[in-house]
Formats: C-alpha cells, sequence, structure tokens
C-alpha cells in the first residue's frame, strides 16, 4: 500500500474513510491529551476537573470509535494497536464509572487510561518523532508506564493521606 505524506507524516493511503476517520481520531487523541492532563492537574471535585474529565473521557470514546475504523480497515498493521486502544477505553470506563463510589479505582482507571492512550501514540508515531526515533522499540511500550505508573500510586498515596486527615 501507498503512503502519503501529511505535515510531513507518512500516513497509508488506505482510502477516504480511512483518511477522514484518522483526522477525527488524531483530534480526539490530542482534545484526550490535553482535557486529561488539565483534570488530572485540577482539584478533584472541582468544576474544572468534573469538566475536563467528561471532555477527556468523551474524547476517548472517540478515539476508540476511529480507532475501530481505523483497525478494521488495516487489521493486519493495527491488530495491537486495537488491543492498547480497547484496554485505553476500558479502563476509562472503569475509572469515570468509579469516579464517585471507589475513588482510588477512578483514579487507577484514568491513570492507566491516559497511560494506554500514550503508549498507542508512541507505538504508532515514536518512528516519525525526534529523540523517540533513536530509542529501542520497547521504550514506546514502556516509558508512558514508567513515567505514568509512580503518579498514579502517587495520587492514590495522597488521596488516602487526604482521607485520613479528615477521618
Amino acid at each position: 500500500m501507498d503512503q502519503i505524506e501529511i505535515l510531513g507524516v507518512p500516513v497509508p493511503n488506505a482510502g477516504p474513510v480511512f483518511l477522514a476517520a484518522l483526522a477525527v481520531h488524531v483530534a480526539a487523541g490530542l482534545v484526550c491529551v490535553a482535557c486529561g492532563a488539565v483534570a488530572a492537574l485540577s482539584a478533584k471535585g472541582a468544576a474544572r476537573h468534573l469538566r475536563f474529565g467528561r471532555i477527556y473521557i468523551f474524547g476517548l470514546g472517540v478515539v476508540f470509535a476511529t480507532m475501530t475504523i481505523l483497525a478494521v480497515i488495516r487489521w493486519r498493521e493495527n491488530a495491537h494497536l486495537f488491543v492498547v486502544g480497547s484496554l485505553a477505553f476500558a479502563a476509562g470506563l472503569v475509572g469515570y464509572h468509579n469516579r464517585r463510589r471507589r475513588p482510588y479505582l477512578h483514579i487507577l482507571g484514568m491513570g492507566l487510561s491516559y497511560i494506554a492512550l500514550l503508549t498507542g501514540f508512541y507505538i504508532d508515531n515514536s518512528k516519525n518523532l525526534p529523540i523517540w526515533d533513536q530509542l529501542p522499540t520497547w521504550s514506546s511500550w514502556a516509558l508512558p508506564s514508567l513515567v505514568g505508573l509512580p503518579l498514579i500510586a502517587r495520587a492514590i498515596k495522597r488521596r488516602l493521606h487526604m482521607k485520613r486527615m479528615t477521618s
């Protein structure tokens, strides 16, 4: 299959449906990265946290839907990304569903979904990114977790500490 270049990035020329889904996928992914970061850095329970968290989970649903279309069109090349995307969406749903009842599951689910979102991005795009293109392939799979998991553990620890302070 031939490739085309969009903004200097090689993209498979898999037809108009693929390209349309890819455009929406990229836009939704950017929304997720930005809104997920804002929600994570906002005070928990604050209006900003709630608003950006809702936008994040909605955007993650769009990323999942478009990723499914991309994977179906190019299954052999994208099956692994479908698995990563499915895990991201499932973790996000678990996190969103537990936002009130089980705050630790909320933090864990949303955090893992963000890690998986970034992992999928790096797996697919590291070869076109400065610095990342010099790293071994395994780093695209591992680095988001190596950075993100300690941050999730820290957030859960802080939540436990705050709970003890108010009890």
